[in-house]
């Protein structure tokens, strides 16, 4: 039978469901190794925006090995998904979206979010940590600064897209002499 996805389901043939044993094998892992081959330890994607294509990546994985201040993995029309590394001591850098909501998981290290209705008054403030995330809404002053020992590594969903498609940041400093 010809299969063009590269994978087979977990059973056999013309066995009733839930037989255990067919020629020896349990039939609910008849394929043990039926998904490797999307297992990024076996084969990594290079980081560089593939958008607006159908796209699929382990984003845990591809924000830890993510070396550059800011890197687009996939922009479209309506969304962006943006892969960052913040220094330690370093920060994003204190900026406004007007015009956009932004979606923040934190991956690898730990820093202070600070966000308010004006630049100098930023009355909103938490601490965040690997597997936190934090939304920013739209027309409010915002920052991340890394408090740890290692940088932030993170992953950032723009809606709509706020960088050129195809972006990459590779210090803080491109990033300004980009704005």
């Amino acid at each position: 039978m010809y299969n063009p996805y590269g994978y087979y389901p977990n059973c056999g043939y013309n066995v009733p469901a839930g037989h255990s044993n067919y020629m020896g094998k349990d039939t609910y892992n008849m394929y043990p190794n039926a998904y490797e081959n999307n297992y990024p330890n076996n084969r990594y994607m290079g980081l560089r925006d593939y958008g607006p294509e159908p796209f699929v990546i382990n984003i845990e994985d591809a924000a830890k090995r993510n070396n550059a201040f800011r890197t687009a993995i996939w922009t479209g029309n309506h969304l962006q998904v943006t892969l960052m590394s913040i220094d330690v001591g370093e920060d994003i850098g204190l900026e406004i979206h007007p015009n956009l909501d932004q979606f923040i998981r934190i991956e690898q290290g730990q820093g202070i979010v600070l966000m308010g209705d004006r630049q100098d008054y930023l009355n909103f403030q938490s601490w965040v940590y690997p597997d936190y995330a934090f939304i920013i809404p739209a027309g409010k002053w915002h920052n991340l600064v890394n408090t740890g020992h290692v940088p932030i590594k993170l992953y950032s969903i723009y809606a709509p897209p706020q960088h050129p498609r195809g972006t990459v940041h590779v210090t803080r400093a491109d990033a300004m002499a980009a704005e």
